[in-house]
């Protein structure tokens, strides 16, 4: 084959990799074509070093959304699997199945991370099973409608959380890794459509909490100050967990109007609201800490502050005194509710146990690991704790039904 040969089909590939382009960028298909006509005989020289120079012009203009560009790696990500630099709808799990419009809504309300709901709704489940074992006259369908509540409260109100969190830092989500693919960072939601839908999100809300006793109105409302506020936290203070454990903690009060219990009447229910509300914010704390240290890089160049960067030498002493506090204000509340041994051996023991694990096992240099004790530990502590408290609740109305016949 002579040169005038090779440049003949050497142009036949370049336009065939340019009607291709937007589906397979030049250099991929030239590592599928390079051993044809192009690398044979008298050629092979000058077409392969015409490919080495376009290929390395074309690697430096391919832009973010590239399917072939790979993103720097920070000290938390491994060399072994690289992360990807452009954003891909969800491909399995209840949002892939959405129509494509919806999906940013979806993601929004973080539908394809439930760990947060869990996490708020835990508080929720305590206090309604506390109070539970502290008002005998309630039944078994009122303690779990009222579960249902406010699991469905938890997802609403999850969700516009996320959403005005999403609002106040859509100019620092871009500049942080883990977050530059939210929907607003990224553009998929303007900021007025967001609004829109975030004040959707809490009149359901709103709708949700007067399907409890009236009461619980003036319990609930206060919540939303906090909830508004926990975005402003990180830009003035390294603390701003204390915050988020004053908002998702917010639950472990409510279960006690909810069942009829008046926290301004009954003082033995509000000591054992206050400790439980106490022990969930240790909890958010610790959590939370540990969930900071998946952006330490990036927050510095942000300019966003956390626990994790103030404690970053002594984290895991941190998080022990947080564990330690956490389930000595629970123990607290069962001795103010009245509970049983297997309050204390279920919940208190499960959480000393889950916790001491989490905090011995963890690597905080490490984000994928830190992802993945943030959101089992939720099941692990948090589901330990909700079983213990159960299973105190089902003995005592066992025995109340045994002893008061038609109870």
């Amino acid at each position: 084959m002579n040169c005038w040969t090779t440049r003949f089909h050497l142009r036949r590939h370049i336009q065939l990799c340019c009607s291709l382009g937007r589906h397979v960028p030049f250099t991929q298909h030239i590592v599928k074509t390079s051993h044809l006509s192009i690398s044979r005989r008298c050629g092979y020289a000058a077409a392969n070093g015409f490919l080495s120079a376009y290929g390395n012009i074309a690697l430096k203009k391919q832009t973010p959304h590239s399917h072939c560009s790979s993103p720097p790696l920070s000290r938390h990500q491994s060399t072994s699997q690289p992360s990807i630099s452009y954003y891909q709808p969800p491909q399995s799990g209840v949002v892939a199945l959405l129509p494509r419009s919806w999906i940013p809504y979806a993601e929004l309300l973080r539908l394809d991370k439930p760990t947060g709901t869990y996490y708020l709704f835990f508080p929720c489940l305590y206090s309604t099973l506390l109070a539970a074992t502290m008002t005998p006259s309630v039944s078994v369908m009122q303690v779990t409608g009222t579960a249902g509540l406010f699991f469905a409260g938890a997802l609403v109100m999850r969700g516009a959380g996320c959403a005005i969190n999403d609002l106040w830092d859509r100019n620092l989500d871009p500049r942080v890794e883990r977050t530059k693919y939210r929907p607003i960072a990224r553009g998929a939601i303007p900021p007025g459509k967001a609004i829109v839908f975030t004040g959707a999100q809490l009149l359901a809300g709103l709708g949700i909490l007067l399907q409890f006793p009236p009461q619980c109105l003036w319990y609930g409302i206060p919540s939303l100050l906090l909830v508004t506020t926990y975005p402003l936290a990180k830009r003035v203070t390294y603390y701003p967990q204390a915050v988020l454990g004053l908002t998702f903690s917010w639950g472990a009060i409510m279960g006690f109007p909810a069942l009829g219990a008046d926290l301004l009447d009954n003082n033995a229910a509000l000591g054992a609201a206050a400790a439980l509300y106490s022990s969930c914010v240790a909890w958010t704390i610790l959590y939370d800490m540990i969930y900071a240290h998946m952006d330490i890089k990036d927050d510095i160049a942000a300019g966003i502050k956390s626990i994790a960067l103030r404690h970053e030498n002594n984290t895991k002493v941190v998080l022990s005194a947080l564990a330690t506090l956490q389930v000595g204000l629970l123990a607290a509340a069962g001795v103010a509710a009245g509970s049983g041994p297997i309050f204390f051996f279920g919940s208190c023991g499960s959480a000393i146990v889950s916790l001491g694990l989490m905090i011995r096992k963890v690597q905080l240099q490490d984000a994928r690991n830190c992802w993945w004790w943030f959101k089992n530990g939720c099941l692990f502590t948090g589901g330990g704790i909700a079983t213990g408290m159960f299973l105190d609740y089902v003995a005592k109305y066992t025995f109340l039904s045994r002893r008061l016949p038609g109870f």
